[in-house]
């Protein structure tokens, strides 16, 4: 039996509004979260991600009461990230209607945190989310591309895209995978926002490297570009932000594309 992709619309938030940038900067509004979250589930969502992108950078806990409203609208599964650092952030999002949890910064800084979690509320909760950018500098142990003449690795970054770790993006996948990650959700910050297509390298060589599902994120402009990252990469879901608040598309639209495509989409 063939699994089915998962289209997955996300939602940035910031001060309680659905925002996009580009490349993780020149943040613009782009609505009301409750209303979009009701939308895309209608619209035939397979999932829904919200990310609140400034809880790490704030040193605050995630928004409970906007988790809330928008668990309230939806009948699809449901992923929360931002901020998260501890067992009691995760039980807290869980507990106010996400049906797993998004954890970027959280884990970087302490890395056993995965496994606490995945021990307590089960591998499938956990979404280790990974930003990740080209970096040209040299660097003994990465995973090194090639680009024309120069060398390059994916160095991951956290507090939403703002610091760099220099810790390359492929070992990273891994361990988070050995420690207890259900799911990666990859994001290129050289793609974010971009609308010119997702980043297929960095996407292939994640998805190559780990056995747990990998979400795409970070380029989509068109349903072009999902049915691009299908066919070069074996990832299993894509996610998408501007294609979807601003109208370009909606959500079943872009899945009777793919299913023209032979891309394999729960209508």
């Amino acid at each position: 039996m063939t699994l089915t992709k998962r289209i997955i619309p996300c939602l940035d938030v910031k001060n309680g509004r659905v925002v996009k940038g580009l490349h993780f900067e020149s943040i613009k509004d782009a609505g009301d979260p409750v209303v979009l979250a009701e939308k895309y589930s209608n619209e035939g969502a397979d999932e829904l991600v919200f990310l609140d992108i400034t809880a790490s950078d704030e040193q605050r806990k995630t928004l409970k009461d906007l988790v809330r409203n928008v668990a309230s609208v939806i009948n699809i599964p449901f992923t929360v990230g931002g901020g998260v650092k501890s067992v009691d952030d995760a039980r807290n999002i869980l507990l106010n209607g996400a049906d797993k949890v998004g954890i970027n910064t959280g884990a970087i800084k302490n890395p056993p945190v995965i496994s606490e979690l995945a021990d307590l509320f089960g591998r499938q909760c956990v979404v280790v989310a990974i930003d990740a950018k080209r970096n040209y500098s040299t660097k003994e142990d990465a995973t090194l591309f090639e680009d024309g003449e120069k060398k390059f690795w994916f160095e991951v970054f956290i507090f939403g895209g703002k610091k760099e770790t220099g810790i390359d993006a492929i070992s990273w996948a891994k361990k988070a995978e050995k420690l207890g990650a259900g799911e990666i959700l990859l994001t290129s910050i050289d793609k974010d926002g971009t609308k010119d297509g997702y980043d297929i390298l960095l996407t292939k060589s994640i998805v190559s490297s780990v056995s747990i599902p990998v979400i795409a994120s970070g380029g989509c402009g068109k349903s072009e570009d999902m049915v691009e990252i299908f066919e070069k990469s074996n990832v299993d879901a894509a996610l998408a932000a501007s294609i979807f608040h601003y109208e370009t598309l909606g959500v079943h639209g872009v899945k009777q594309f793919l299913k023209e495509k032979q891309i394999p989409v729960r209508l």
